[in-house]
């Protein structure tokens, strides 16, 4: 496998596992959070389905957002389907992104945020956006265990 093949599988089995974790929540717990300033269970999903969009962007413009308006930002939360239904076009653009790279872009290509004073290669910018998602199953993992609820069994 190359580089490439090798990010494409990591974003595959990122959200494989993400999605095998956020359809083992029920629904009724879906507003759960451990605290008034936390993000519920569903809220949490989102904000990792959006937050890929924002870095394809980011990506897309080699760096800064500026007056980037979020697809989500009038978007009910409703299911999990619904959210993954609105994502789904997003996710498919973004994959077919890094599908159309060459492995010299994971390294030429730099991203850089003036905005927060941040440059970076494009390389380690996709791995940064898959960590976020693992980062958040583990967080939903911990929600799940605090809360009681039964934590689907992501590590196959």
């Amino acid at each position: 496998m190359n580089a490439i093949q090798l990010i494409t599988l990591n974003f595959s089995e990122t959200r494989r596992r993400s999605i095998k974790l956020w359809t083992g929540i029920p629904k009724e717990h879906y507003h759960w959070k451990p605290d008034k300033d936390a993000m519920s269970l569903i809220e949490t999903i989102r904000h990792v389905l959006e937050t890929e969009h924002f870095y394809h962007i980011i990506m897309q413009r080699r760096g800064n957002l500026n007056a980037y308006q979020s697809p989500w930002l009038d978007q009910p939360y409703t299911s999990l389907a619904a959210e993954l239904k609105f994502a789904e076009p997003y996710r498919n653009s973004f994959l077919e992104m890094i599908a159309a790279l060459k492995t010299e872009d994971l390294t030429n290509i730099i991203i850089n945020r003036t905005e927060v004073n941040q440059k970076k290669q494009l390389g380690d910018y996709l791995m940064r956006t898959a960590y976020h998602e693992a980062v958040h199953t583990g967080q939903l993992l911990d929600y799940l265990r605090t809360a009681g609820i039964a934590r689907p069994i992501v590590w196959d």
